[in-house]
């Protein structure tokens, strides 16, 4: 018998990285930050069980997040699973807010080396392009102080939140209740 088993991983932010880079500094710092502010962020390390189909329970959590922070770094658009986890974070309008840590924007270039179909080039570089021109934060791992940049992509996620649940209670005022 096979675990077919898709995990309903709820959670309020995603955390886009290239494990290599970034898996052991700044992913699972903000993971443990955003956690003890009582969110729920996903790292598939850490929300992951042995068993749970890879692509099935990523693409949920992305689903469901409110937010996704995408970690940038120098070998992150070598990462098929990267440039993935993006394009559909951008394709579901999902906030994504950008973390450039060793890595300038404008470095970011997909590079498909005839792995990637005509189709997924596109649309990965439809999502590059797309963070490119988003706001983000910046670190430079050889200057800057890793509590400070987890600090700040924590205070933006905090009140991103509190922005995304304001608008949905604004909207769900001005829905006019039928029936009642």
């Amino acid at each position: 018998m096979t675990n077919n088993r898709v995990l309903k991983p709820y959670c309020d932010v995603f955390i886009n990285h290239r494990g290599t880079d970034t898996k052991r500094t700044v992913a699972t710092l903000l993971y443990d930050h955003l956690s003890r502010f009582n969110l729920k962020p996903f790292l598939d390390n850490k929300n992951m069980k042995p068993g749970d189909k890879l692509f099935d329970n990523i693409n949920e959590a992305i689903r469901q997040c409110k937010i996704g922070l995408a970690v940038f770094s120098p070998r992150y658009c070598e990462s098929y699973f990267c440039l993935h986890e993006l394009a559909l974070m951008m394709e579901t309008r999902k906030k994504v807010i950008p973390i450039f840590c060793d890595i300038k924007p404008s470095d970011l270039h997909v590079v498909g080396n005839g792995q990637y179909s005509d189709e997924e080039i596109i649309r990965f570089n439809q999502a590059i392009e797309e963070a490119k021109y988003t706001v983000g934060l910046t670190f430079d791992s050889l200057k800057g102080n890793w509590s400070e940049v987890v600090t700040s992509a924590s205070d933006i996620v905090i009140s991103s939140l509190i922005e995304i649940e304001s608008e949905k209670l604004l909207h769900l005022r001005k829905v006019p209740m039928h029936g009642i």
